[in-house]
């Protein structure tokens, strides 16, 4: 994920990264979605459902915004100081009180910042460089930028809402306060279906599910490897969520192959039931005891809606499984995403042997730093 940084959980709690192409860190993991049914939930629920999102428009990323305001080279480059000033004084404070961003990414931060707020790159000013009052373009005011970085450090607002993106394989998607962040890791599952696809071409003309889709990343990811017959449909229960993953889809002109409908877990896909080649997602998986510890970025602002995943994280989980064995049809691959070894195990050894008559080939798959991440597998 060109990902631009924050920090996650590791096996069962970690580490900090980011953006994938600029960094150097391993990503680990952290994984959500949506929290919900008990072990044994029927896959109905009393939740309206809507094909389209109804929720406000989405806000446009800064990067993407028109250069409305100017401000003198000078009194940039009085917003860039102090935003450094602050920025250093952090030190290792937030790594001592829950593994949160350093000095030197707060850094990294700033001049990512700095870069999506100007229109022309080449007019960054250098620190000590600005001696005159020569204006510079800008897509935010200058009070704006201030009040951002105020939030970024004072708050520990997650930077990719700051500048309202995140980059993601080769993407860069739409993300607000509401909206589950994609994390690098998540990126895997796409590289699955795609091998899947490579070895059944008859999956990749089928009809594809992403549930909890959040920002529409693994959706928007999936619908363009797929050949012309392919089609995914992509479900999240928040309305906030489905408006930002149509934004992205559009963004991307995948209307035609990526669907977005609003809806809890299956109730979007009653009309595609049994019918489903592969079915994809990224739950939310942490125990619910567990996120008043996450990092002050993940724990106080993301959605808790896309965090918890029930007493031991599995609530969700143990739910699409069920859902997967009516979904599918024969022949049909499932790829869903957990919080760690003990979860791969215990899902891997529910479907092998509570719903074994139902799948086969089921797989754990290793992320991209070692960690038991991912289960996968095909239906009867």
């Amino acid at each position: 994920m060109i990902c631009r940084g924050f920090v996650v959980l590791e096996r069962e709690m970690n580490s900090s990264f980011p953006r994938a192409i600029r960094s150097t860190i391993s990503p680990s993991s952290l994984v959500f979605k949506r929290p919900k049914p008990p072990f044994f939930a029927a896959l109905s629920r009393s939740i309206s459902v809507s094909s389209m999102p109804t929720s406000p428009n989405p806000q446009i990323p800064l990067f993407l915004r028109p250069p409305k305001f100017s401000s003198t080279l000078s009194d940039l480059q009085k917003w860039q100081e102090w935003a450094k000033s602050i920025a250093l004084s952090v030190g290792s404070k937030f790594v001592d009180i829950d593994n949160g961003p350093d000095t030197i990414l707060l850094c990294r931060e700033l001049k990512w910042l700095l870069e999506d707020a100007v229109e022309d790159k080449s007019t960054v000013p250098e620190l000590g460089s600005a001696k005159n009052g020569r204006l510079v373009r800008l897509k935010a005011d200058i009070e704006e930028l201030y009040v951002l970085w105020k939030q970024r450090i004072e708050e520990r607002r997650p930077f990719q809402y700051i500048v309202g993106c995140e980059h993601w394989r080769d993407l860069i998607l739409s993300v607000q306060e509401g909206v589950l962040i994609p994390r690098p890791e998540t990126e895997l599952i796409v590289d699955l279906v795609g091998e899947v696809v490579l070895e059944n071409k008859g999956l990749g003309d089928g009809i594809w599910a992403d549930l909890g889709t959040g920002s529409g990343a693994i959706a928007i990811g999936i619908g363009r490897i797929l050949g012309s017959g392919g089609k995914v449909i992509a479900t999240d229960l928040s309305p906030v969520a489905a408006s930002v993953a149509a934004y992205n889809v559009e963004r991307y002109e995948l209307q035609d192959k990526v669907e977005i409908r609003q809806g809890s877990w299956f109730e979007p896909l009653d009309d595609v039931k049994g019918a489903l080649v592969g079915l994809v997602s990224n739950p939310p998986y942490i125990p619910s005891h567990l996120i008043l510890g996450l990092q002050a970025e993940v724990g106080k602002h993301e959605p808790r809606l896309a965090l918890d995943g029930g007493e031991n994280g599995m609530d969700d989980l143990l739910h699409l499984c069920k859902g997967a064995a009516l979904m599918l049809k024969p022949g049909g691959f499932f790829a869903f995403e957990t919080n760690g070894e003990k979860q791969c195990e215990f899902l891997a050894d529910f479907l092998t042997n509570k719903l074994e008559t139902s799948f086969h080939n089921v797989k754990v798959v290793y992320d991209f730093a070692g960690i038991q991440r991912f289960v996968t597998g095909f239906h009867n």
